[in-house]
């Protein structure tokens, strides 16, 4: 299963978000239980939406889209998160299967 499904305006992306990492990086799909999420780290701390805009910047180059297309559709103060991403459903999917981007999965068990 993918982390992201398409909408009619572009892209939602299942995220699982690690806040005070030492750098920014995105590290790639991992499967948990019945779902898929992109695993990202990002070194701001989750204080004041600080992580979140970090989150959005870092997906706004990786995925060379304006960081005013990214928005959190759910789970803006959880780990856990869903962002919507406009655009071309088509383009953003090819830009996450980018070579670039991780996709290694890694497996867990049950949280």
């Amino acid at each position: 299963m993918a982390a992201w499904r398409r909408t009619e305006t572009g892209i939602d992306l299942r995220l699982r978000v690690t806040p005070n990492a030492g750098r920014d990086t995105i590290l790639g799909v991992e499967q948990r239980d019945e779902t898929s999420v992109l695993r990202v780290k990002v070194a701001a701390p989750p204080d004041k939406g600080r992580a979140n805009k970090a989150v959005i910047a870092l997906l706004a180059k990786a995925l060379n889209v304006p960081k005013s297309s990214i928005r959190i559709a759910s789970g803006a103060a959880a780990r856990d998160k869903i962002v919507h991403i406009e655009g071309a459903p088509k383009r953003l999917i090819a830009a996450l299967n980018k070579p670039n981007l991780p996709r290694n999965p890694v497996r867990h068990g049950p949280t």
